[in-house]
């Protein structure tokens, strides 16, 4: 290769053609022949193709030494490799020997790091070198004649004007002669290449990053629920894990929905994509689902409202979301599943059961029927609903993943909060997990000793005529009393009762329940019948002589409501809070 057409090609050597070249000493050895210095300058090759934009900007700060390199060339006048060299805006300089010997630095090089002496090993002429670790590398680069590498090193070093100066230099290490049997001969070329801008670059991209996810954390969570809701029969916990590897969240959420009559709803959901679009997407349905629940309709048809909603927000959108009903009178977990991961149950023994079927695909695919499904959930027992997060892996099975929770669900025990930490841990999510995880688990305790007087419940089959208004008050007011309320609040309970018996009466149909069931916080009485026409409150005139049923009972009730049954039918339900 002909150096000298090649050098002119360098970038940056014909704009810098009136640059001193290095500043040269008495005594310094001869300069190696020009095929040997072209051999150190074609192997320098790939690092001149750096940016090498600081050490020039760093000279303009200080005048020149002499320029000796100047005065070298070729006979036909055009410039020596040494003179190449030295016009480069990048940091070089040349040893030679197992002692790394100083030959050559150029003008760059003595700018940053002052007038350095050729002739004596680089640990006493060049001890910056030293201070930043190279010279390792290069007695590597000197053994193996294979070039290395090292980047972004920080450099500290004072200008002309005395001021402190930092930036940042790549530094290649390139073997010089590697193939001379001669180590004293063999050398090692250190090329230095500013890459201070990238680096600041890369900083302040990293940081701003940094604050977008802060940001985008804070939006999710200040969209999931600040406080869950604590049903009296339930102990609910959940946590909330954002992916740590990406400035965009995910759209995983989770809910607690009271019902009234001591019913809870329970909903977990994951939007795909991430970043603030499926944030705002999972807010939209978070709100929405607990919009639905207040209908109190069956976990498959809040689903299938949820289906089209998905649709209405972005056609292009779909998310994954799980409904579930827990009735502490029927000791079971009504559910609805829109593609999501099954729920697990531990019973008391330890067993773990898995809500597998029935399923649907996700929501905003519309075309699918949802349908509703239902599990043992008794005392005792503990439910776990969770995102893809906790088990997905990008080396194993999805199935892989749930039979792991399996097995760490098995051995979790303690309160739901403890169990959710166990569980993360088991699965190894940590704050660097590369996708969002929410967990949301519910335990059904099983009420003994004192609580057992707390937590009561009491049912009477009617079986329709006029003798069925008088069982009912005589029943509920020897429920009320065996159970120690007082005696306005027991008035109260029978006045309840009665109204909601003579409603179903008139306008259902058998078969006709009493059911009565206190809890720590309140009392709930509801009736239900085969009719699945729901009542509705209405102004009653004064000349009509129906109609003032459920005004009477809204009037004196903490609360009330009816829904339609599973099975047909429908039930009428009201509550009394206890006094504290």
């Amino acid at each position: 290769m002909n150096l000298t057409r090649w050098s002119a090609r360098l970038p940056g050597t014909q704009r810098r053609s009136a640059v001193p070249a290095a500043r040269g000493k008495a005594g310094e050895p001869a300069t190696p022949t020009t095929g040997n210095t072209a051999g150190t300058a074609s192997a320098a090759t790939p690092g001149g193709t750096a940016r090498t934009a600081g050490p020039a900007t760093a000279a303009s700060h200080g005048p020149r030494g002499p320029a000796q390199g100047q005065a070298e060339g070729t006979p036909g006048g055009e410039p020596s490799a040494r003179g190449v060299l030295s016009r480069l805006p990048a940091l070089i300089a040349v040893t030679h020997g197992p002692t790394h010997r100083v030959t050559f630095v150029n003008d760059a090089y003595t700018e940053v790091f002052g007038r350095r002496e050729t002739g004596a090993p680089a640990r006493d002429a060049l001890p910056e070198l030293d201070e930043l670790g190279l010279l390792p590398l290069m007695d590597q680069v000197h053994r193996s004649g294979k070039p290395r590498t090292v980047k972004a090193r920080r450099v500290t070093w004072a200008d002309d004007s005395a001021l402190t100066r930092q930036g940042y230099f790549t530094f290649t290490c390139t073997p010089v002669r590697a193939d001379d049997p001669d180590a004293e001969l063999r050398g090692v070329l250190v090329f230095a290449a500013d890459v201070t801008d990238q680096v600041r670059t890369a900083e302040r991209l990293r940081e701003s990053e940094r604050r977008l996810h802060e940001t985008a954390v804070t939006l999710q969570r200040s969209l999931l629920p600040q406080e869950l809701e604590q049903p009296d029969d339930l102990r609910v916990a959940a946590t909330y894990q954002p992916g740590g590897t990406d400035a965009a969240v995910g759209g995983d959420w989770y809910d607690v929905i009271t019902l009234g009559a001591g019913r809870t709803a329970l909903v977990i959901g994951d939007v795909m994509g991430r970043g603030v679009r499926a944030a705002a997407v999972m807010g939209q349905l978070r709100t929405a689902v607990r919009a639905y629940a207040r209908l109190d309709l069956p976990p498959h048809e809040v689903i299938q409202l949820l289906d089209g909603l998905t649709a209405e927000i972005d056609a292009t959108q779909i998310a994954t979301c799980v409904y579930a009903v827990h009735d502490p009178s029927e000791g079971r977990l009504s559910y609805a599943s829109a593609g999501h991961p099954p729920i697990l149950i531990r019973d008391p023994d330890g067993s773990v059961r898995r809500a597998d079927e029935p399923t649907g695909p996700p929501l905003g695919t519309g075309g699918w029927i949802h349908t509703s499904g239902s599990i043992p959930l008794g005392p005792g027992c503990t439910a776990v609903l969770y995102t893809d997060g906790l088990i997905e892996r990008r080396d194993q099975d999805i199935d892989e993943g749930v039979a792991a929770l399996t097995r760490a669900l098995a051995g979790a025990t303690g309160a739901p909060q403890v169990i959710c930490d166990r569980l993360m841990r088991a699965l190894g999510v940590t704050s660097e997990h590369d996708d969002d995880v929410a967990v949301l688990v519910l335990q059904y305790p099983d009420h003994t000793g004192s609580d057992a007087e707390l937590f009561r419940n009491a049912s009477l089959e009617l079986l329709g005529g006029i003798e069925a208004a008088p069982r009912a008050r005589a029943f509920a007011s020897g429920v009320l009393a065996s159970w120690r309320f007082p005696v306005e609040l027991t008035d109260l309970g029978v006045l309840a009762a009665s109204e909601l018996v003579a409603n179903s009466l008139k306008h259902g149909t058998p078969p006709m329940r009493l059911r009565m069931r206190r809890t720590d916080r309140r009392l709930i009485i509801e009736v239900t019948d085969g009719d699945d026409h729901l009542p509705r409150r209405r102004r009653a005139e004064p000349g009509d002589e129906a109609g003032r049923g459920i005004s009477i009972i809204a009037t004196v009730a903490s609360a009330w409501g009816s829904r339609r049954t599973p099975g047909g039918g429908k039930a009428v339900w009201c509550e009394f809070a206890l006094p504290a």
